[in-house]
């Protein structure tokens, strides 16, 4: 499966929307909001531009990338105010896959606009804003041309399934949609080397994008140590597989779609994220936190299983479908919160996330 051509975020605002099934993202987002906005006003405090670049990188299609935008906005328009400073334009990129809903976006600008701070001394802000399609895994900006890159709940995200995974067309992972207890050691590796492969990628051509001081901040989605199973993020995964298996035995999927499907899907450990840091060179890790939301459900009183399961299908229906069919999405995600409210009642599923720093050498 192509996943630059299938992967995006259900579009729209429908109940099974990713605007509507995005609250987690927002909440981890919301638990680094100090962290960068104190990096975008270090940034700004030790450069001064007139013009200021700004790309959110997996911005999706719901209310969570504008809603950081206008908070990085307003800090810089703080800023300027306190150093006397005249207010720079700002250059606002927003990227995802070709895929990506960027129409609900566009017609969220309107609102956006009447919502930012105006309060300036020279008038309101210039503030310039366009859709970047394309994958991050790669160019997508002028050389220098940026000063801020922002990217949340995105990079857990493969350019691809790894395809050492697979021998002679055939899934090695059969009865998993992800790394579990019954993987052969093989499947770890493929993953750690794509993951590998790609975060260095993406370090490489932000360094060429941003100027020399600019600044990421990172979300991702993260695991404790070395162990590649645990009851964290790869559980949630393990419990897919279980709600897929289910199906089958039902005879509602056959074995076979099941053994084939893999996810692109890497949580990475603290090690492994320095490391790449490091070799690639280009970049000084200011500052990485470790992230972790409590079980509870969301604002409509849903169980923590409904909120995840749901949360889940706005994000991987569109795969899902593309290998499965639609018809099972239903009965497939019913069971899947089922399940997760049954293992946190046995004990906690501690998920966790890291809010990382990096400053262009």
């Amino acid at each position: 499966m192509d996943v630059e051509k299938v992967f995006h975020m259900n579009g729209g605002v429908g109940h099974t929307s990713y605007a509507r099934n995005s609250s987690l993202q927002k909440e981890v987002s919301d638990m680094v909001k100090d962290i960068t906005l104190e990096a975008i006003q270090e940034l700004y405090l030790t450069t001064t531009p007139k013009s200021l670049g700004i790309a959110d990188l997996g911005c999706s299609s719901g209310p969570n990338t504008l809603s950081i935008i206008k908070d990085i906005i307003e800090a810089v328009q703080g800023t300027s105010r306190k150093i006397f400073h005249p207010t720079p334009e700002f250059r606002v990129y927003l990227n995802d896959l070709p895929s990506n809903d960027f129409n609900s976006i566009f017609k969220a600008l309107p609102d956006f606009s009447k919502g930012l701070s105006k309060e300036r001394n020279d008038g309101s802000a210039s503030i310039y804003i366009g859709g970047y399609p394309g994958s991050f895994y790669g160019r997508l900006f002028p050389n220098n041309s940026l000063h801020f890159v922002y990217s949340s709940c995105s990079l857990h995200w493969l350019s691809r399934v790894p395809p050492a995974i697979y021998e002679q067309g055939k899934s090695i992972n059969k009865g998993s949609v992800h790394i579990s207890e019954s993987s052969p050691p093989g499947v770890s590796q493929a993953y750690l080397k794509q993951f590998q492969e790609d975060f260095t990628l993406f370090l490489k051509s932000r360094s060429e994008e941003l100027t020399v001081g600019g600044r990421m901040v990172l979300i991702l989605l993260g695991r404790r140590g070395p162990d590649h199973v645990d009851r964290g993020n790869s559980f949630f995964w393990e419990l897919l597989s279980q709600s897929i298996a289910i199906l089958v035995s039902k005879g509602e999927v056959e074995e076979e779609k099941l053994d084939s499907y893999d996810v692109h899907f890497y949580a990475p450990s603290r090690d492994e994220i320095e490391d790449e840091v490091r070799k690639e060179g280009s970049f000084e890790l200011d500052r990485l936190e470790v992230l972790e939301l409590d079980q509870r459900g969301d604002k409509d009183n849903e169980s923590y299983g409904t909120s995840c399961a749901r949360t889940v299908r706005a994000i991987q229906e569109s795969m899902i479908a593309k290998h499965f069919g639609e018809k099972l999405l239903d009965s497939l995600f019913e069971t899947y919160g089922r399940l997760i409210d049954e293992e946190s009642a046995k004990g906690d599923i501690n998920p966790i996330s890291f809010g990382i720093v990096l400053r262009k050498l």
